[in-house]
């Protein structure tokens, strides 16, 4: 409408063209976003942005990135930003019987609950940690021989995403040259 009012052409008009009360206008013209709404925005790019990288990640997780990116904020607020815009974890949450009892394993148990190996190689175990650091969070998995009980592999990274356990199982496999094959059972 301003192009229209810089043609000549009043807003008047051009608010009765369009069906368009001229107050309203006005009002928009002389503050055309509240400074609530700025700062909803910026919040709300940021959520999307850190979903975009882990959709994977609830609000939780998602508000420690936005935080990180420079846009504070409660968990509450990104909590309700996040469920109007329907940024969900692509996990969900766990859903459990009327009586509260757990469900079956979510991975086979390929050793049956023996953590004993008779050589080396044979049976690896893995784990991952999560460490409070001044700096933020710091994520270890590590790989360990169970014949040995020596950690064989690991990995450190500041984000819990799948590549820790990956890059900590490739690092066992490196430094044990001789395995022949590797079952990960995470």
């Amino acid at each position: 409408m301003k192009e229209l009012a810089a043609d000549g052409i009043p807003v008047a008009v051009t608010c009765r063209a369009l069906k368009l009360a001229r107050q309203p206008y006005y009002r928009w013209l002389a503050a055309p976003v509240a400074d609530v709404d700025l700062v909803e925005a910026y919040r709300a790019n940021a959520l999307f942005d850190a979903h975009r990288d882990d959709p994977e990640f609830g609000y939780r997780y998602l508000v420690e990135e936005a935080r990180d990116a420079g846009e504070p904020m409660a968990e509450r607020t990104a909590w309700r930003i996040c469920s109007q815009n329907r940024l969900w974890s692509v996990f969900g949450k766990r859903k459990r019987g009327k009586n509260g009892k757990h469900g079956p394993p979510v991975h086979d148990d390929l050793v049956e609950r023996d953590f004993t190996a008779s050589g080396p190689n044979q049976l690896w175990l893995s784990d991952i940690t999560e460490h409070r650091t001044g700096e933020g969070k710091l994520y270890l998995c590590a790989i360990k021989d169970a014949f040995s009980n020596r950690i064989v592999g690991y990995s450190i990274d500041s984000r819990m995403k799948s590549r820790l356990a990956t890059r900590a199982l490739h690092s066992a496999v490196v430094r044990r040259r001789g395995c022949r094959r590797v079952h990960p059972t995470f």
